[in-house]
Parts: structure tokens; C-alpha cells; sequence
């Protein structure tokens, strides 16, 4: 490390430029990704219209970038898993199960939330 700047705004560039195309890589190739980027933006629409307070603002927004965090670490160890072995092996199945269901996990919680959140503002609209 002699002699190197630890920080230069090229590496912090280049390092965000490698973070963008991970995101647009998931946006273009993976499904459950793109499947929670729908949900994201319909629960988003959904929280204008119901005009939800900031509060409830924090806890949708916590949700929908924890997920899609969770769903890029997912893809990313299921990518690293089938990059060590193409074969079907026990500890890698595990790997790859241990990653889905804590998107799983996260994907209940969020779930929840939203119905504590949106549930109250539609029974109204419904009196």
C-alpha cells in the first residue's frame, strides 16, 4: 500500500460505476428482481395516493431498498455458488436456500408491514 492514495475519486467512480451495472445487470436478467421493482413501484404508487405520512414513508421505503438489497446479495451468492460447481452438490443447495430464504424472510416482513400500513387506509375508503 506504499505510495498509494487510499482515496482517489477515480476509484470512487470506478467503484460506483461497478455497483450501476450490477443494479442494471439484475434489472435486465433477474427475475425475482424485476418481479420486486414492479411491487416496489405499485406499493409507491400506492403510498401517494393514500398519502402516507412520513413515518410510514420510512417504514415502505425500509422495505423496498431492504429487499431489493437482499434479492442483489441473493443473486450475487447464488452466481458465486454455481461459479465454484456446475454440480449438484448438498452444501451448495444449501447455500443457495440459505440466501432464498432469508429473501424470504425479509419478503414476509415486508408483507406485514405494508398490511399494517395500507389495510387501516382501505377499510376507510371503504365505509
Amino acid at each position: 500500500m506504499k505510495g498509494r492514495n487510499p482515496f482517489s475519486f477515480e476509484r470512487l467512480l470506478r467503484s460506483f460505476t461497478y455497483a450501476i451495472q450490477g443494479f442494471w445487470y439484475a434489472v435486465k436478467t433477474e427475475k425475482n428482481f424485476q418481479i420486486h421493482l414492479i411491487a416496489a413501484l405499485v406499493v409507491s404508487a400506492c403510498g401517494f395516493a393514500f398519502k402516507l405520512n412520513k413515518v410510514e414513508w420510512l417504514f415502505i421505503l425500509l422495505c423496498i431498498f431492504g429487499m431489493l438489497s437482499l434479492e442483489l446479495l441473493n443473486s450475487a451468492i447464488e452466481k458465486t455458488v454455481d461459479l465454484v460447481t456446475d454440480e449438484i452438490r448438498p452444501l451448495a443447495k444449501q447455500a443457495k436456500d440459505l440466501a432464498a430464504g432469508a429473501v424470504l424472510v425479509y419478503a414476509v416482513m415486508t408483507v406485514v408491514i405494508g398490511l399494517l400500513i395500507f389495510i387501516p387506509k382501505i377499510m376507510v375508503l371503504l365505509r
